[in-house]
């Protein structure tokens, strides 16, 4: 077996990127700023839901203002576009305008954007606007939106329902029910969140009228997306016309894949005014203006052999849109409906799933985009089976797993499951988590007044199924390499990850290799990253074009060194005859009379239509204070399958992220709105909680990987997973804990203190009686 490469796949290589960013020398959106650039603001709505007239004469007047628009001067362009569709049930969504006219329907709608010379003047401006609003009644939250005369978000919406549709086979499901020897039932909110990424949305525009082209430099995760819809759906100019540019990007967990009002508008302006134009978000209209994530609420019940064996699941989904469909909002339920089984062997499934619409901020894709919602359910679900049959957690879980032969093996949804060893990485978390020792551990605490409680989630997820993506890798005239892709980091570590991809092939460090993302006038096409496709999706297409430039200089090689291109290897930079000392580096090569520049660089393209499925086993142990309902995380294990380690380092960097994200919304992440009047009560940091260090344990993770048959780098994605298994791990660790102590099987995320505290204390009301 040759000895691994020292840069190559699988070594834990420092990301090459820290050292600008943690120097302060990171170029990110806010940090570029033209001579002589305008400043943009959003006025935005106060109401959830309004009639409205504005009148913009006096503002247009003030000191400094350049340009205010309001819908009457933006009535040419597009609606945002929502970009998915039932095939077997079409919907029409309702329009999703640029800037909202006559009437808005959640609080942070668009109304007015305001350009100025400096942003004093543009707040100022805003001020002077006269609005005269109209409130009418509101509806937040999707069982009120159901409920027999809710408020009408849409006239046309009946019920305020986009579309209600069934998944799964409706007949044999309910066959299986009547002849169960008992149902497990949970009732769930998966509760709505906010994108908390460090960086806010912020763009800037310029416009070169001698050639009537603009230029958008924004944090996006994904360019050429990003251009295309701005182009062809909201602008109607051809995409030649648009160049996007995308710089370092402090974050954006699915958030930042979509278009924003805010973009197009700045091209109108830059266009009108010929100039710069420059918008940045504060945190406020972050929580006001961009998608939210999450929002479901869904029923489940799982028929039951007596044995304990699944026979049947039935659900009922309602995702909540939102006032408008984002980009992708009724895929994440819908979609996310079809991984409901997780990992077990269940032979009927039926899902309702309907989609509603609410007074407030759309609701599109978030770290996971509907696969932590399904494991949530399904991961709570199978624990409210334990309980039912008297089984523990990991005994039911080890019944019901799909067995490895079986792989690969179809679900009801149509989900193809190649690889993995479910059991496997259950009993190795539960291992290293000292499961067999918990109840000692949870005897001392009780004798210090506290409960302990221990739970566990498998869980898997579908990913890397963006489409086809392209990879260009070409020698520079020193012999460095240079990667041109069209996904985007945000974070992850792309140029350290595919500098690897090119070390393993060809032995050259890190800082040789040169990665460059965001471009839509330097890189021909692109999808950007979203749905953990980077790795298996571009990683792939760097490995084959890596391979492809590979042989090319080989047969530059072979001409310089009077050597059969069959007897040459690549390694540290040079190309050589095997097994002896004659060699040529790459610099020299790319100086030869025959190497033109079609011949220093290579293409590849790579798309996976069945994906990747990552899955592993989270284990949390938690210990509660019943005095104060406060809850504290001693132990947390993580056993992942993710088919194939690139850079264990990065690897458990986003692990680690996923997780505590997953544990941020179980503990104490939540949007509220005023159950009244639609008002957004968590709109800042002081009302929305994050999880900060503190708050989270010390992980314990490691990888039982098994290769991915559909994957040519035999790689599973992982972004999103940790963000997956974490939730359902730590809320079945709060029930076990207060299962244990007081029989209450059942909280809600976020398990909060105060409801931690509510539910213990109706416990001994309900007893003292």
């Amino acid at each position: 077996m040759a000895a691994p490469i020292k840069f190559g796949v699988g070594q834990s290589v420092l990301r090459k990127e820290d050292d600008a960013l943690i120097r302060g020398k990171g170029r990110y959106t806010d940090d570029y700023a033209p001579q002589a650039a305008l400043r943009c603001l959003m006025l935005r709505s106060p109401h959830a839901h309004a009639k409205f007239t504005i009148d913009a004469g006096r503002a247009r007047t003030l000191p400094g203002v350049a340009l205010i628009l309001t819908a009457a001067e933006v009535g040419d362009l597009g609606n945002l576009p929502c970009l998915f569709n039932l095939e077997t049930d079409p919907f029409t969504g309702p329009p999703y305008p640029i800037l909202a006219k006559d009437e808005v329907r959640h609080v942070g709608d668009s109304v007015a954007f305001v350009v100025a010379e400096t942003i004093d003047q543009a707040r100022d401006a805003i001020e002077a606007i006269d609005v005269k609003w109209s409130p009418l009644p509101s509806v937040t939250g999707v069982v009120n939106a159901v409920k027999k005369g809710a408020p009408q978000v849409w006239p046309d919406k009946s019920g305020n329902v986009l579309f209600d549709v069934s998944i799964g086979d409706k007949k044999a499901t309910e066959a299986a029910f009547a002849k169960a020897h008992a149902v497990a039932e949970i009732s769930i909110v998966n509760p709505r969140v906010v994108a908390s990424f460090m960086e806010t949305r912020a763009a800037v525009c310029e416009y070169d009228a001698k050639n009537d082209h603009l230029t958008l430099t924004v944090g996006s995760q994904g360019s050429h997306r990003l251009r295309d819809i701005l182009c062809q759906n909201v602008l109607n100019i051809p995409t030649d016309k648009m160049r996007v540019i995308c710089p370092d990007v402090g974050g954006g967990f699915g958030t930042k894949l979509f278009p924003y009002r805010e973009y197009a508008l700045m091209a109108v302006a830059a266009r009108k005014l010929k100039k710069a134009v420059k918008w940045s978000a504060d945190r406020s209209e972050h929580f006001m203006g961009d998608a939210q994530g999450r929002d479901n609420v869904t029923t489940a019940r799982m028929a039951l052999a007596e044995d304990g064996k699944f026979l049947a699941m039935d659900c009922d989904l309602m995702g909540d849109m939102g006032a408008y469909l984002s980009t992708f909002g009724p895929y994440i339920p819908h979609g996310g409906a079809g991984m409901l089984p997780g990992l077990y062997d269940i032979q009927a499934f039926h899902c309702r799933v309907r989609t509603i619409f609410t007074n407030s901020v759309p609701v599109d894709a978030y770290r996971g985009a509907g696969r932590p919602e399904a494991a949530y359910v399904i991961e709570r679900l199978v624990d409210a089976c334990a309980r039912k049959l008297d089984m523990t957690p990991d005994a039911i879980r080890r019944k019901n797993f799909i067995q490895p032969k079986a792989l690969p093996y179809k679900t009801a949804t149509g989900k193809v499951y190649d690889s993995g060893d479910f059991a496997a990485h259950l009993k190795r978390a539960m291992e290293i988590a000292e499961w067999k020792e918990f109840s000692k551990r949870a005897k001392a605490a009780r004798k210090n007044g506290l409960i302990r409680g221990i739970g566990l989630a498998s869980y898997v997820e579908v990913c890397g199924t963006m489409g086809e993506e392209t990879a260009n890798v070409r020698m520079d005239p020193n012999g460095d390499i240079t990667i041109l892709i069209g996904t985007q980091s945000s974070g992850q570590g792309h140029q350290t990850a595919y500098a690897q991809i090119v070390a393993e092939q060809f032995g050259v460090a890190p800082e040789r290799v040169h990665v460059h993302q965001g471009d839509t006038a330097e890189i021909a096409t692109g999808l950007g990253t979203g749905g953990s496709a980077s790795i298996p999706s571009g990683g792939v297409s760097v490995e084959r074009a890596t391979r492809e430039l590979g042989e090319k200089l080989k047969a530059i090689a072979a001409q310089a060194l009077e050597a059969s291109a069959g007897d040459l290897e690549i390694s540290e930079g040079v190309v050589r005859i095997a097994g002896t000392d004659r060699s040529i580096s790459f610099a020299d090569l790319a100086k030869r009379p025959g190497a033109d520049p079609s011949k220093l660089n290579a293409s590849a393209t790579f798309a996976s239509a069945d994906g990747t499925y990552p899955n592993g086993t989270h284990v949390a142990e938690v210990e509660i204070d019943p005095a104060t309902g406060i809850i504290k995380i001693v132990n947390y294990v993580i056993v992942d399958d993710f088919g194939k380690t690139l850079n264990p380092l990065l690897l458990a960097g986003q692990v680690h992220g996923g997780a505590m994200q997953g544990i941020g919304q179980a503990l104490m992440e939540q949007v509220v709105y005023g159950a009244g009047d639609g008002q957004l009560i968590t709109a800042t940091f002081m009302d929305y909680a994050l999880p900060r260090a503190a708050d989270g344990p010390s992980f314990v993770f490691e990888t039982h990987n098994i290769p991915c048959t559909t994957n040519p780098m035999g790689v599973k994605g992982a972004g999103e997973a940790g963000a997956i298994g974490s939730c359902p791990a730590v809320v079945n660790a709060i029930v076990d804990g207060l299962w244990r102590e007081y029989r209450i099987d059942h909280i809600d995320m976020p398990a909060t203190p105060e409801r931690v505290w509510i539910a213990i204390n109706e416990h001994h009301r309900r007893h003292s009686l």
